[in-house]
């Protein structure tokens, strides 16, 4: 997407797969800067608006708090300074994010070798 290509909140929420209350909640809550008004107070959202959306649903999706998202995006307007910070935050998420993952990896591996009982059993005629 283009800088100078806006789209509505809408448009923005189909783009990202979020919902309208998420995006102005993010807005409401300091976790997306406040976005472009056009004619009429209407959201204009830019690229660089959706890649930022992209990035904290990612943060949500792997488990991030909204309280570490909202440290995470207060440190980023701050500038680069706080880039140590950042990168730390998000050094502690990736272990946490790399914890559950192994965490589901032992219940996958449980839950195939209880799948291969019971296949085992149908197949031997035996309920």
């Amino acid at each position: 997407m283009d800088d100078v290509d806006v789209l509505t909140i809408a448009e923005a929420v189909e783009v990202t797969g979020l919902t309208a209350h998420t995006v102005r909640y993010y807005e409401r809550i300091g976790l997306l800067d406040p976005v472009d008004r056009g004619p009429g107070g209407r959201r204009r959202f830019r690229g660089a608006d959706l890649a930022w959306l992209g990035f904290l649903t990612r943060l949500r999706t792997t488990g991030m708090s909204i309280r570490d998202m909202q440290r995470f995006a207060e440190l980023r307007r701050r500038g680069d300074q706080t880039t140590p910070e950042r990168l730390e935050l998000l050094e502690r998420h990736r272990d946490a994010v790399r914890g559950r993952i192994a965490e589901l990896a032992d219940c996958l591996t449980s839950l195939d070798a209880k799948i291969d009982h019971y296949r085992r059993s149908n197949a031997s005629g035996a309920h």
